[in-house]
């Protein structure tokens, strides 16, 4: 008598993303082992990201370097004062089609402005825009009717002298003043600016907070600044201080301290309206707070991939790069030094309060910036582009799934893998390569297909080419191959690698067949 099919029906794969922490034989099949160039879309599917359309067409000023910061710049003038600066190749430049370098107007006693490293903080401020980096007079960008200039603020402030303690790293325009911290000279006292004044740090209602005696652990350095819910959050490298009354400086008092939680790097920090995510050495945090209780929850969000963003920590040797987007409901963190970039899904978090993640390795992607309508730039070596489409500047890229192993309910027992028919959502002509294999090998079985151009399948008719059978659904293709395994083995991973190359492409489900055999 022939032995009965067992099967395993992976519906919506991928679907909480990866998970490389908890074992992959006891894993939910609801994670992936690999989900590379993915994001989570917005039925719930594993789907390819999208890609970057570079508009560049002449970085001659960026040289061979790679944009480093990007910066969206708008005041009360509208849309004819819009700019989008940029700093790469120790330069300051506008624009996205030519990139031209901006020059600095320094002060009568000043040399000329020179840059050496490109890791600015940039921020709007009273139809202005601040640059600031640790042991560079910081600059003003002003739109000025139309002519606009750079300057240093000792031009600014007619050729008064700038503190040096004023040489700041991170800086913060909230409340009406710009706030400021971190210089080569002191890594303990927060700068804040006079009313609506960002150039003036000495005159007015301007002033200092001096947090070297609040630390919770007894010493720490500030590494970033941030505004939330009308206070002021200073972040250390280890732990956190909370000033509550932000906005009247003078009433400003201590609201709350976290210890053994810190910010790593200034350029991780992104405000998602209702909270402030950050990373921290240990992993992607959430600074949330509790009204009622007026205390400060901290939330690991990064816990189903903690050891590989440590690594990713310990490995890097530049700053980070990341972004919110709400229009497309992600928070990306890049390590540009070695282009990877985990992409955390905030539609939802997983029953471990961790977000959804998945990782884009070999991307184009190096800087971030959001625009007010909601557009979302990206830098990279050949300039200024935009999260659309589906290639990178014209090339294709790959998506990749991996399942966790499949058990089908014993480990114990051998399987014969017969057949594995996938639901794939893809535009016309995507090579796709279905993979298998057995007990944790490294090598691959492999079937690969291409779906066709659209066409239509209507009832009771076939339509075949290498066994798919494909539904037109606006511009993609729903395709069902099926596919004949071979193999043995007690634990089966199958896979899915596609070119992406102009078209959307997703994963519905994946239906698993075989045969369970002896106990091995």
């Amino acid at each position: 008598m022939a032995q009965p099919l067992q099967s395993i029906n992976l519906l919506a794969p991928g679907f909480k993303g990866i998970n490389t922490e908890d074992s992959p034989i006891a894993q939910d099949y609801s994670f992936a082992d690999i989900a590379e160039n993915a994001v989570i879309d917005k039925r719930g599917r594993i789907a390819a990201r999208k890609g970057v359309s570079v508009t560049t067409t002449n970085k001659t000023a960026l040289g061979v370097d790679h944009i480093n910061k990007i910066h969206f710049y708008y005041s009360d003038a509208g849309s004819v004062s819009e700019t989008v600066l940029s700093t790469g190749n120790n330069k300051i430049m506008s624009g996205t089609t030519t990139l031209t370098e901006v020059s600095v107007t320094v002060g009568a006693s000043q040399a000329a402005y020179s840059i050496s490293d490109d890791n600015w903080k940039i921020v709007n401020f009273n139809d202005k825009a601040y640059f600031f980096q640790r042991g560079y007079d910081p600059l003003v960008y002003d739109y000025n009717a139309g002519s606009p200039t750079l300057k240093t603020f000792q031009a600014v402030n007619s050729d008064s002298a700038t503190d040096a303690t004023l040489k700041c790293h991170e800086a913060v325009a909230a409340y009406g003043r710009l706030w400021i911290a971190d210089s080569d000279s002191n890594s303990q006292v927060v700068y804040f600016s006079d009313l609506l004044v960002g150039n003036d740090f000495t005159g007015g209602t301007s002033g200092s907070i001096n947090v070297s005696k609040v630390w919770p652990d007894g010493y720490d350095e500030i590494k970033g600044l941030a505004a939330h819910n009308g206070m002021l959050v200073i972040f250390g490298e280890h732990s956190i201080i909370v000033y509550a009354n932000a906005a009247i400086p003078a009433t400003m008092s201590l609201a709350d301290t976290v210890a053994g939680v810190g910010c790593i790097c200034r350029n991780s920090i992104q405000h998602i309206g209702t909270d402030v995510l950050f990373m921290s050495d240990d992993g992607l945090r959430s600074l949330g707070r509790t009204i009622t209780e007026k205390s400060l929850p901290i939330s690991d969000l990064s816990a189903n991939v903690k050891n590989d963003i440590i690594e990713s920590l310990e490995l890097r040797t530049g700053p980070t790069s990341s972004v919110y987007s709400p229009e497309h409901a992600f928070y990306l963190i890049t390590f540009p030094d070695q282009n990877k970039t985990f992409c955390f899904d905030l539609k939802g978090r997983l029953e471990n309060n961790a977000y959804r993640t998945t990782v884009w390795d070999s991307s184009l992607f190096k800087a971030y910036e959001r625009k007010t309508d909601g557009t979302l730039l990206i830098g990279n070596s050949e300039g200024i582009g935009e999260y659309s489409g589906y290639q990178d500047n014209g090339n294709k890229y790959v998506f990749k799934y991996y399942s966790p192993a499949l058990t089908f309910g014993d480990a114990s027992k051998g399987k014969i893998l017969k057949k594995i028919n996938p639901t794939l959502i893809g535009g016309p002509n995507t090579t796709v390569f279905l993979k298998w294999a057995y007990d944790f090998e490294q090598f691959y079985n492999a079937r690969e297909f291409k779906v066709s151009n659209q066409i239509p399948y209507y009832y009771n008719e076939a339509a075949s080419e290498y066994t798919v059978a494909e539904f037109t659904s606006g511009t993609s293709v729903i395709s069902r191959p099926k596919i004949n395994g071979s193999g043995f083995g007690s634990l089966v991973t199958v896979g899915v690698e596609a070119d992406i190359n102009g078209y959307e492409f997703s994963i519905q489900e994946i239906n698993v067949l075989a045969l369970i055999g002896r106990t091995l």
